[in-house]
């Protein structure tokens, strides 16, 4: 499971992270999804009960990606300041996070997958993937090179980390 887990890290964190950090994350999570209460007495400092929704191990992956990977926020606009913040100011967005102020989400999240599709051709763009459960926000996803989409979705079924298109996800969500 850690070499799964390792290589669904590298996938979502489009090289912004070391790959040593990738595999202490992958290592750490590892041990938690085989051995919790080990795990639990060997970290007594780690803050998680068994009221989360998520398993130990996947709380780990999640609480240990960095916010220019994992973003987090109550709505779309305060996601998308999020993501053109991890990108830095050398990368030009058409697209401003206030213009979502006042859109309905599917659109808003229409407009962002637009906006994150046109970026790095060479991959395809991105895709915005929700991922895991969100604990304390209302939206919680990560970005994905279109060219990796199969393999995240692959390697997320395997590990049992839920993981869907946003837009997809909403639009099936809005047709309920």
């Amino acid at each position: 499971m850690q070499d799964q887990l390792a290589e669904l890290i590298g996938l979502i964190s489009s090289g912004c992270m070391a790959e040593t950090e990738i595999e202490r994350i992958a290592e750490e999570a590892a041990q938690a999804y085989a051995d919790p209460a080990a795990f639990l007495a060997a970290n007594p400092d780690i803050n998680y009960d068994d009221s989360f929704p998520i398993p130990l191990g996947e709380w780990v992956v999640v609480g240990s990606l960095p916010d220019t990977v994992l973003f987090q926020a109550d709505d779309y606009e305060q996601l998308f300041t999020q993501i053109v913040a991890s990108f830095g100011p050398q990368v030009g967005f058409v697209l401003k996070p206030k213009q979502l102020a006042k859109t309905e989400p599917l659109k808003a999240l229409n407009r962002i997958q637009v906006q994150l599709g046109s970026l790095y051709p060479e991959k395809g763009g991105y895709v915005l993937v929700d991922f895991s459960e969100p604990l304390d926000d209302e939206l919680q996803a990560v970005l994905v090179y279109t060219s990796d989409l199969p393999r995240v979705m692959q390697l997320a079924v395997e590990v049992g980390i839920y993981a869907a298109p946003a837009l997809e996800a909403l639009k099936a969500q809005s047709q309920d």
